[in-house]
């Protein structure tokens, strides 16, 4: 499951997952207790309200990139602090676009995979009514091309927000050690 694992320093150990999924994910496992852990996350943050906005729920917390650096792809990192036992803990970072972002981007793959379904039903429909063939056979052509186009889409814009993402990772990292 995981391709790569950091040491990046005697109190941190950090794994990370595979480069192909588009919301990429990191443990990070920290000799000091969640609430510490958390403090120094959110005293950083406080530091650095002109190059990150931030939301916290009890040991959640969303980092996004300020609103003037920000644009369409901008990443944001969902951390979360999870008790491992009195003297340390484990932060799990999940990269993703926005939520605006990700929820169009799903519903297109939904309304892509649902427009298959339905040409692929009128494919076979009017195969069996002896009727024309071509408009639900091209349909049933392009749309897995399309699917597949909307996927190296994604891969792209996650590529466009890269940068953002270190800068992300970065600051986690400075403000936990």
């Amino acid at each position: 499951m995981f391709n790569s694992l950091f040491y990046i320093d005697f109190l941190i150990k950090e794994e990370k997952n595979s480069a192909v999924f588009l919301r990429p994910k990191f443990f990070l496992e920290i000799d000091k207790n969640e609430k510490d852990t958390l403090g120094l996350i959110k005293k950083n943050l406080l530091d650095s309200k002109e190059r990150f906005r931030s939301k916290s729920i009890d040991f959640h917390v969303f980092i996004d990139i300020s609103e003037k650096k920000s644009h369409f792809w901008s990443p944001q990192l969902h951390i979360e602090v999870l008790p491992k036992d009195k003297n340390s803990c484990t932060v799990k970072g999940l990269f993703g676009p926005k939520p605006q972002v990700w929820t169009f981007f799903m519903f297109l793959h939904f309304a892509v995979g649902i427009c298959f379904l339905v040409f692929a039903t009128m494919l076979y429909v009017n195969y069996s009514l002896d009727k024309s063939l071509l408009f639900p056979l091209l349909m049933v052509i392009i749309l897995p091309i399309l699917w597949v186009i909307l996927y190296f889409i994604g891969r792209l814009g996650r590529d466009f927000g890269k940068k953002q993402m270190i800068e992300l990772h970065d600051f986690l990292l400075s403000s936990i050690s």
